[in-house]
C-alpha cells in the first residue's frame, strides 16, 4: 500500500523508516555510486530529510519499504535551488504551488508496478495540495522509467551525456496519462484516494487548513 507521511511522523513507523534510509544508501550510495552521506547505520540522509518533508511510500505486506519518493514545498530550502540552478539558467524556481520530488528510490526486488506507484502518489500529492506543478533532478537511467510509467516530464535543463547525464525536469498533472499509470500499478483511483485520506499527511493538512480558517 501507499503511506504518506511527513518526516516528523516516521518514528510512529520505525520499520519502515529504518529500511527506506537502508535502501536510499543501497540504490544511491551502493549501487549509483553518488556522493552522499551514509551513517554508522547504514542510512542514506541529507540536510534536505531534517525539513520535514512528505515522503511518498510504498509499504509491502511486511512492513517494510518497497519503494519511496520524498516531497518538499519551493518555497522553503529545495535541491533544485541549492544545488541545480545552473541547469535553469541561474533562475530559482518557488512558488507555493511547486513542489519539488526527489529521492526516487526502489527497494531491491521491487516489483514492476511499485515505480508506478509511485507516481499515483504523485498525483495524489498534486490534488491533495491543489499543485500545478511538480520539479525534480534526476539522472539518465530515470528518463526511461518516466516514459516507460507514462509520466515524462518536461525537461527544464541538463548536463552530461549517457549514464552521467543530470537533468531538471518539471510534472503538470496530466489526466490523459491518468489510466495508464493507474493500470501499472496495477490500483483504482479509489483505493489509491482512501490510501491518502486515511493517511497522516492528510491529517496534518486538514488540522493546518482548519488553523488558517
Amino acid at each position: 500500500m501507499l503511506r504518506y507521511v511527513h518526516a516528523d511522523d516516521l518514528e510512529d513507523l520505525p520499520h519502515l523508516k529504518e529500511t527506506m534510509f537502508r535502501d536510499r544508501a543501497g540504490q544511491f550510495a551502493e549501487r549509483l555510486g553518488w556522493e552522499v552521506e551514509v551513517d554508522d547505520r547504514g542510512h542514506e540522509r541529507d540536510a534536505y530529510d531534517a525539513e520535514d518533508p512528505l515522503y511518498a511510500i510504498w509499504e509491502r505486506p511486511d512492513g517494510s519499504h518497497g519503494g519511496s519518493i520524498r516531497f518538499l514545498p519551493t518555497l522553503g530550502r529545495t535541491m533544485v535551488n541549492d544545488h541545480f540552478l545552473h541547469l535553469m539558467n541561474g533562475v530559482p524556481l518557488r512558488a507555493p504551488r511547486i513542489w519539488e520530488c526527489t529521492r526516487f528510490c526502489l527497494s531491491p526486488g521491487a516489483e514492476a508496478r511499485v515505480a508506478a506507484a509511485l507516481m499515483v502518489a504523485c498525483g495524489e500529492v498534486f490534488h491533495g495540495y491543489a499543485l500545478s506543478q511538480l520539479v525534480g533532478v534526476f539522472d539518465a537511467r530515470m528518463v526511461r522509467i518516466y516514459r516507460m510509467i507514462g509520466a515524462p516530464p518536461r525537461i527544464l535543463g541538463a548536463q552530461g551525456a549517457g549514464r552521467e547525464r543530470i537533468a531538471v525536469g518539471l510534472w503538470t498533472y496530466e489526466e490523459a496519462d491518468k489510466d495508464k499509470v493507474f493500470a501499472r500499478a496495477g490500483m483504482t483511483e479509489v483505493q489509491s484516494r482512501d490510501w491518502f485520506a486515511r493517511s497522516p499527511a492528510a491529517a496534518r493538512r486538514d488540522r493546518s487548513r482548519k488553523r488558517v480558517a
